[in-house]
């Protein structure tokens, strides 16, 4: 008994089929889309040493190398004047 046939058969199975079939695709396109991101590299070969490649003035997800923190001059002002 083929698939269609199974499904024409027991009707109930219907929005069981569709909604497991939108999941998977919902699936398989997010995985495409991440794999396409600058963030994750596959290929080892034409780069093993991806970190030495890294622009520091580029914003990251999780980390920013050389960042320089400045103090703000309002945040000062409310310290000094609770003190």
């Amino acid at each position: 008994m083929s698939f269609f046939q199974l499904l024409m058969k027991r009707k109930e199975l219907i929005p069981l089929a569709l909604f497991t079939t939108v999941a998977a695709t919902g699936a398989l396109s997010f995985a495409l889309y991440s794999l396409r991101k600058t963030d994750v590299i596959i290929d080892r070969k034409r780069n093993p040493e991806p970190w030495e490649t890294v622009d520091p003035t580029a914003p990251r997800k999780l980390i920013t190398i050389n960042q320089e923190w400045k103090p703000i001059e309002e945040l000062q002002k409310v310290r000094k004047a609770t003190r």
